[in-house]
């Protein structure tokens, strides 16, 4: 059996495949830097029912936030390596997850707009190269989050039309103490900031939506997807849910720069598969 594993900081998809056919779980996620090797072990011996047999597993491919060094992926590794006792076990960083998901065994530029953004080079083989993030206080252009923060400084700053901002106040009744306190009281503000892009796919068609989205996608392509070697040349692929359903508006922001749109996927888990049971 082989298992592949796509988990971000809050959630984490599996599947587990053999010759009967693919099961499929949801778990929560895990960050290394937040979680402890012994806690992804107890969560998992939790959410492992008997339909489960990870002394099944021959080999085990999980992609994950937080696993960019030995030291992070090593947590994750003994986690897993308890609970699947004979498998071989390989855990990549999420970004190399997106390349493979993407790209297959070919070049290309793969990023990840959700929440959060990301992007990288990949060779076929491997991440080549990857312009920092920054995350959500300074960087994470053409994410949710980033979409959020625009959305909520027009609205503070008078810059939605009255109709404009009659839905949003409908929407997100409340006022602007209470966007406040939960971008400044809780814990997950990012999280907050991102749940804004629902109401901008509510409201694509209008003008200053569509600037808004195309003013935050032009700054990810600008500061990240245009600064590796051959972006001209190589198709951009990008995964998560904020690509995925803008991607129209992504695709004028790259045809303008003349760069050639890829693959666009909302969740990796599926690509990721193929790409372990055809290679």
């Amino acid at each position: 059996m082989i298992v592949v594993v796509d988990s971000g900081s809050t959630k984490a998809d599996w599947k587990m495949v053999n010759s009967k056919g693919v099961q499929t779980i949801s778990t929560m996620g895990f960050n290394p830097v937040f979680h402890s090797e012994n806690k992804i072990y107890q969560e998992l011996q939790e959410a492992f029912d008997d339909g489960v047999k990870p002394d099944e597993a021959t080999q085990v491919f999980y992609y994950g936030a937080g696993c960019w060094d030995e030291k992070l992926k090593g947590v994750v590794n003994n986690a897993l390596t308890r609970i699947f006792n004979n498998a071989d076990i390989e855990v990549e960083h999420d970004l190399l997850g997106a390349a493979r998901a993407t790209c297959g065994r070919e070049p290309g530029i793969s990023c990840i707009l959700g929440t959060g953004s990301n992007s990288c080079l990949y060779d076929g083989n491997d991440v080549t190269d990857n312009v920092t993030n920054l995350g959500y206080l300074l960087g994470d252009e053409g994410s949710g989050t980033h979409l959020g923060k625009s959305l909520i400084r027009a609205y503070f700053y008078r810059e939605l039309s009255p109709g404009l901002k009659k839905k949003l106040e409908e929407a997100y009744p409340g006022g602007k103490q209470a966007m406040l306190d939960q971008i400044y009281g809780k814990e997950t503000p990012n999280v907050y900031l991102a749940s804004f892009t629902k109401f901008m796919s509510q409201n694509i068609h209008h003008p200053f939506i569509q600037s808004l989205l195309y003013n935050s996608f032009a700054e990810f392509i600008d500061r990240h997807a245009r600064k590796y070697r051959n972006h001209l040349s190589l198709p951009i692929h990008f995964i998560g849910s904020i690509a995925f359903y803008f991607q129209d508006v992504i695709r004028v922001v790259l045809e303008e720069r003349a760069m050639t749109p890829g693959n666009f996927i909302q969740k990796p888990i599926d690509d990721l598969v193929s790409f372990h049971t055809n290679n």
